[in-house]
């Protein structure tokens, strides 16, 4: 076993796994919010649910635009309610589809995710749980910034 899988990963044949605790909460609040996703113009709805280190969910949806570009992203919301609600750490998150299939989050939103993770970051993916190093190899964080800083 590798690093970043648990347990809970499939078996070739087996099988589908269950989601490990905290994963069947965060499930159905990540395909609560989904419904209320603003999709008109891709029609493909998203949502996400994260709980942070002091024991709350956070959630959000993504919001279309009819600029593409500046569409935002269920991660982006589930971040920025983490933010607006006092701050903290995210320690387990899952994002669906509409029709509520556990989704990877898109690389813009790994990072997002990475830079708000807390110590023991767990995510659900398709194919079980993965940890930090599992949803973002080699993460570029702050201390990259500073380490390449001209002084």
């Amino acid at each position: 076993m590798t690093s970043n899988e648990t347990p809970s990963d499939p078996v070739p044949g087996g099988p589908a796994p269950t989601a490990p605790e905290p994963f069947p909460a965060l499930l159905a609040a990540a395909r609560a919010v989904a419904e209320r996703a603003y999709a008109p113009y891709s029609g493909y709805r998203v949502g996400a649910a994260a709980l942070a280190d002091d024991g709350r969910t956070v959630a959000g949806c993504n919001v279309e635009n009819a600029g593409y570009g500046v569409t935002l992203c269920a991660e982006c919301g589930l971040i920025s309610d983490l933010v607006a609600g006092g701050g903290g750490r995210i320690t387990h998150v899952v994002c669906v589809n509409g029709p509520g299939e556990v989704i990877m989050p898109c690389g813009r939103c790994r990072q997002l995710l990475a830079e708000h993770a807390a110590p023991g970051f767990t995510i659900l993916t398709p194919a079980g749980t993965r940890d930090l190093e599992g949803l973002l190899p080699q993460s570029f964080a702050a201390a990259d910034i500073d380490a390449g800083r001209d002084r």
